[in-house]
């Protein structure tokens, strides 16, 4: 099948989606450019900050990015190219954007609140506080998945530092442009923020830092051991979840967004001036090339991020609302940077599908193509290589600066998520021990203490980062259960909140109901799974893990699931 008519079908689809489905959501629930948003209501110079619209996509779409829309169809294309391709548009129009949207919308009208907020006001305090134990187990598997990626595309081995782009090795380049790309982002928050720089002329200045220091990563790399680069991510995002956002996470996120935007784009040239055929199968049946997973609930949690993810929800909830200018800029910063991450999963899709053969899942092994990263960067840069005639490998330099490039576009998009994921888990930690109607000033004791910054912070980092040091399969098979799951109950929420204010809620029932169906099937299908392994004493320690960690994600969510639907069933009856 020619690459370029899949990849033209499914940009055609999905900006057809934005036009027409986002702006009949955004009149449906009553979107409204005149209404004051709480970045300016709430203003506090840290967290509620008015960002410039360019700047905030950046943000957003830097951090629900991360891994997710590349790992997952990579690893789903075990099932043929057909049903993936289906599932993303599909999925990415009329239920990722949608929840993406409806859960930026719902925070900005509770006054830039978490959904554990939008739960609260419209379930109760109880589902609150489940539902804030729920995310924050998701949140774990968020730093413990990104922290396994971006450690993964950082180590190499050899002396401490090297020279010359024949002595530097691609992870090497990959940490010397990531380190100095947190320098870049500080200068130009600074600018921007404290010396009032214009937004384009700072722009135009840090995209040419940003080609710099990917010059100098090309030819000096940093070699460092993995167990020396976890702990240097834990560090990292200690530091960067407790800084004013307008310091590090929101200019690294905008300025990191163009190398997104670049990787697109010279994904896209790449598969339309190439030639390109995608070899993958369009359809492997239903157990799959390997014959263990059904494809039913499998492919729909394995594709995770690149159709729909509950993460988005606690991102465009926690740090996006609160930012948000204007909320004539929800649609495009809320539905539309979802479909750009839908986009990009197609192009993950049929990066595989041309270096398939090569892959460790098509039989070859060739470039040692078997890490979703990998594969992804060798399949762009074959077709890049291969329209100006050359050979695909390391020996042709546009073969590896392509490779090299992409490689660290995926860790820089995977550290964003995971700066993001800490704020995050810092937000909601604390909210476990806040009574309701209190400040933390007012606490004392235990609960003063864990409500800390630096100490929830730390709390939730040393648990994810040290379960990074975990196999990326094991923690990301329960995350994209987990994530899912999230997802589902996010709908929920927003849904029970649009009924209770008389909007039109009904778009979310489909989609909710199947995304919980789906991810509560599959795990349990793990729990199962786990039980007959630990039966025949063949359990190892990650599954252990995976079998607790289900069990207790399945029971929150059927909790907040039965609380969330008694709540709009009364509200359903008294308005008959």
């Amino acid at each position: 099948m020619s690459a370029v008519i899949i990849l033209l079908i499914a940009f055609a689809l999905l900006a057809l989606g934005y036009i027409f489905y986002g702006s009949w959501l955004a009149k449906q629930w009553g979107v409204d450019p005149n209404h004051e948003t709480p970045a300016h209501t709430s203003y506090d110079g840290k967290d509620f900050v008015p960002a410039n619209p360019a700047v905030l996509m950046g943000h957003h779409f830097s951090s629900i990015a991360g891994a997710g829309p590349i790992n997952g169809p990579i690893q789903a294309a075990v099932f043929g190219w057909v049903p993936v391709f289906l599932w993303i548009v599909i999925g990415g129009i009329f239920f990722g954007a949608m929840h993406d949207f409806g859960a930026l919308f719902a925070s900005i009208r509770h006054n830039g609140g978490s959904i554990g907020e939008v739960i609260k006001d419209e379930i109760g305090v109880k589902a609150q506080r489940l539902f804030t134990i729920f995310a924050l187990l998701v949140l774990i598997l968020v730093i413990a998945s990104f922290t396994a990626v971006v450690a993964g595309t950082f180590v190499s081995e050899g002396p401490v530092f090297t020279v010359g782009r024949a002595n530097v090795s691609g992870n090497a380049s990959t940490a010397t442009t990531s380190l100095l790309f947190i320098v870049i982002a500080f200068i130009f928050g600074y600018f921007v923020y404290r010396k009032n720089c214009k937004v384009g002329p700072a722009t135009v200045v840090g995209i040419i830092g940003v080609v710099l220091i990917t010059i100098v990563g090309l030819n000096f790399g940093v070699n460092a051991s993995r167990t020396f680069w976890v702990l240097f991510i834990a560090v990292y995002i200690v530091v960067a979840s407790l800084l004013p956002v307008w310091m590090l996470l929101q200019p690294r996120d905008y300025l990191s967004s163009f190398l997104l935007y670049g990787m697109m784009i010279i994904a896209f040239v790449g598969i339309v001036f190439s030639g390109a055929t995608v070899d993958l199968p369009a359809f492997t049946g239903w157990k799959g090339l390997n014959g263990s997973a059904s494809l039913f609930p499998t492919l729909f949690i394995t594709v995770a991020c690149g159709a729909v993810s509950g993460f988005h929800s606690l991102i465009g909830s926690g740090t996006t609302s609160k930012q948000l200018d204007s909320e004539k800029d929800a649609k495009v910063i809320g539905y539309g940077a979802m479909i750009v991450e839908s986009a990009l999963a197609i192009i993950a899709l049929i990066a595989i599908g041309v270096v398939f053969k090569e892959t460790n899942i098509g039989g070859g092994d060739k470039f040692l193509l078997s890490a979703p990263p990998t594969i992804f960067a060798g399949g762009v840069a074959t077709m890049v290589a291969t329209m100006f005639g050359g050979v695909a490998d390391f020996s042709n330099p546009v073969y590896d600066t392509t490779y090299t490039l992409l490689t660290l576009a995926v860790s820089v998009f995977a550290l964003t998520s995971l700066d993001s994921g800490t704020r995050l888990s810092r937000y909601m930690f604390a909210e476990l021990f806040i009574p309701e109607g209190k400040t933390r000033d007012e606490l004392t004791g235990a609960r003063k203490f864990f409500s800390h910054p630096l100490v929830s912070t730390l709390i939730m980092v040393i648990i994810g980062c040290g379960m990074g040091f975990m196999g990326l399969n094991q923690i990301w098979g329960v995350f994209g259960a987990a994530n899912q799951l999230l997802a589902g109950i996010a709908m929920l929420a927003v849904a029970a909140w649009l009924g209770n204010i008389g909007k039109n809620n009904k778009m979310f029932f489909v989609p909710m109901v199947f995304m919980l169906c789906a991810t509560i099937t599959s795990l349990t299908m793990t729990i199962i799974a786990k039980i007959k392994l630990i039966a025949a004493a063949g359990a190892a320690w990650g599954d252990w893990f995976q079998m607790i960690w289900s069990i207790g994600l399945i029971v929150l969510a059927v909790i907040l699931v039965v609380e969330g639907v008694q709540v709009m069933t009364k509200k359903e009856k008294k308005q008959a």
